[in-house]
């Protein structure tokens, strides 16, 4: 399957307009980035929270995901979208289930949960929460609102959150829940995606290092008794048939890619890659 990789670079007038394009082109999905808020003074780079130059600053515009998803999905009838991906930690899990679920329904059930354990630790210092914890933080979230979506009551007394036992409705139109690909390259990462996802969004990989590490991923899926569908969604660079016959070869079932380097190219861009490319699949 065959992507747009990112709807960073296209403001609010143009969502809908880029979504059918990508429609019309052949595309599977369409996949958006997702960041609360934006410090001013920031460090680390994904997969690190300690080093490198941060690919995004305080003048980096955000949007909400679930409206930019609902804007699209509303001028669209066969087009899914994701995130790449969603802070999860740094909401209370009922927000974040009520809003995805929303979001699903709305869609008529063509939503993919990109998931990420977030590595801006200002970003959590701004929402007052702990960054050291955050990955146990990730994975109790994740179990919430995967029982929120398939129990008719719940209640639960948990490291970071306790309720009294409460409903949720409407659950989810896919069921048991939209698929959650957990984001990142770090050891945390893959565990959390064979133990607790459903597919798997790496930040650093090739042809080259994806099979061994998708091999480790599922080698704990087996022992942990999982033997469900497993999507890998990768960005890549893509510029023949040969290019994507390599990623397949690796074990990637989705390729994020971005045909063009503006949004008033994005209608040459789209026609270019699907004449080329998606034509030919």
């Amino acid at each position: 399957m065959v992507a747009f990789g990112t709807t960073a670079m296209v403001g609010p007038r143009r969502w809908g307009e880029i979504a059918r394009l990508a429609e019309q082109s052949g595309f599977e999905s369409v996949w958006v980035p997702e960041h609360l808020i934006m410090p001013v003074k920031m460090t680390g780079e994904p997969n690190s929270p300690h080093a490198g130059e941060p690919p995004i600053s305080a003048s980096t515009p955000a949007y909400d995901p679930w409206v930019q998803i609902a804007t699209m999905a509303a001028q669209t009838t066969t087009l899914r979208f994701g995130t790449n991906v969603y802070n999860i930690g740094l909401r209370h899990p009922f927000i974040t289930a009520r809003a995805l679920t929303t979001v699903d329904v709305v869609s008529g059930g063509r939503i993919e949960f990109g998931i990420g354990a977030s590595w801006l630790s200002q970003e959590w210092q701004a929402m007052q929460l702990p960054f050291e914890t955050r990955g146990r933080r990730v994975d109790e979230t994740i179990r919430i609102i995967q029982r929120l979506f398939t129990e008719e009551v719940i209640e639960h007394d948990g490291e970071f959150f306790r309720f009294q036992p409460v409903g949720f409705l409407p659950k989810p139109v896919q069921q048991p829940w939209p698929p959650m690909l957990i984001g990142g390259d770090s050891p945390a990462a893959m565990r959390r995606a064979a133990l607790l996802g459903d597919g798997w969004i790496p930040m650093q990989q090739s042809p080259e290092t994806l099979p061994h590490n998708l091999e480790r991923i599922h080698k704990m899926r087996r022992e942990a008794g999982r033997n469900g569908p497993f999507q890998v969604t990768v960005s890549a660079r893509v510029n023949s048939i040969e290019d994507v016959r390599r990623y397949e070869e690796a074990g990637a079932t989705r390729l994020l890619v971005t045909p063009f380097t503006s949004p008033r190219e994005a209608a040459d861009g789209f026609r270019r890659f699907a004449e080329e490319i998606i034509a030919k699949l």
